[in-house]
């Protein structure tokens, strides 16, 4: 080896380059979402809820101060409707007639579907789904199918205008609904709870009383109040199955004249007297229906 090339300094390692340092991604805003979420809900909200302030401010307005337009925001609220609605139409009588009506309504409905909803539950077979898809045949037919041959037959029978007429009708349509609400809360619930208090001594029938009953309470506090409501808003029904004695309130509020302007704060004094019992009850039971509703939704 020469001399130069042992004088000839090492080569140096070729720096890498380094990759460039990437650019900080932007954060989606969380908030947009969720502002455009409570945009749409209040949305619907408002286009809810306006009819009934309407309706509540036209009961307490005078006829003419009703229509005018644009609304009138500014008045003096007098409750001369209520009276009117109370003192000279009667509106107790139909008031009660359509209390007694749906809640006798819910308690039949409810003694006759918790068994064959448990046994349908329980018995799964071919026979079972055809009643089940059978009654939701009747339930799908239209009204005036069903209301037509009760109505012969209440008239050859004697007992036409009757409640018991109006019940016997409404529960025998409201059942079908009825019956596949409940099933589903028996269905999610394990075979094993009442074979475990059959082994222990009990009857099926005590079983179905002392263990199953009290976890399906969710289940049936919903069933009530949407039987229910169902049977107190019904129009069609009483008002082809009834006259004068069974009269309810939604045939008894279709009575009046929309073309006489001075029956409008009437007519809206009787929609906020048939609405707020329902909204009491829907307020006074909202624990139990989101908890009905939502145990039949889960099988396990």
């Amino acid at each position: 080896m020469t001399a130069e090339t042992t004088d000839r300094p090492a080569a140096r390692p070729r720096r890498r380059s380094l990759p460039a340092p990437a650019r900080p991604r932007r954060k989606r805003s969380r908030w947009l979402p969720t502002l455009t979420a409570y945009g749409f809900l209040t949305l619907a909200a408002v286009f809810a809820l306006a009819p009934f302030v309407w309706v509540g401010l036209a009961s307490i307005k005078r006829p003419i101060d009703a229509f005018t337009l644009p609304p009138l925001w500014h008045f003096e609220p007098n409750i001369e409707a209520y009276r009117i609605l109370w003192y000279e139409h009667d509106f107790g009588t139909f008031f009660m007639n359509t209390l007694v009506i749906g809640v006798a309504t819910v308690v039949i409905s409810l003694l006759v579907s918790l068994p064959a909803a448990y046994a349908l539950a329980r018995y799964t077979k071919r026979a079972a789904v055809s009643l089940l898809i059978l009654a939701l045949v009747f339930r799908a037919l239209p009204r005036m199918s069903v209301v037509l041959p009760f109505y012969y037959i209440s008239r050859e029978l004697g007992v036409y205008d009757s409640k018991i007429t109006l019940i016997v009708v409404l529960v025998a349509v409201n059942q079908p609904f009825t019956i596949w609400l409940l099933r589903n809360f028996f269905a999610a619930l394990p075979e094993a709870l009442e074979e475990s208090a059959m082994v222990d001594g009990c009857t099926r029938f005590e079983a179905f009383r002392k263990v199953i009953l009290p976890l399906v309470r969710p289940g049936i506090a919903a069933a009530g109040v949407f039987t229910f409501l169902l049977a107190y808003q019904d129009y069609l029904i009483p008002l082809i199955l009834s006259q004068s004695n069974a009269v309810t309130l939604p045939v008894f509020i279709a009575q009046f004249s929309t073309e006489n302007i001075a029956d409008w704060p009437v007519i809206s004094a009787a929609s906020v007297s048939l609405a707020l019992p329902v909204v009491a009850c829907v307020m006074l039971a909202q624990r139990l229906l989101i908890a009905g509703l939502t145990a039949g939704s889960v099988k396990g």
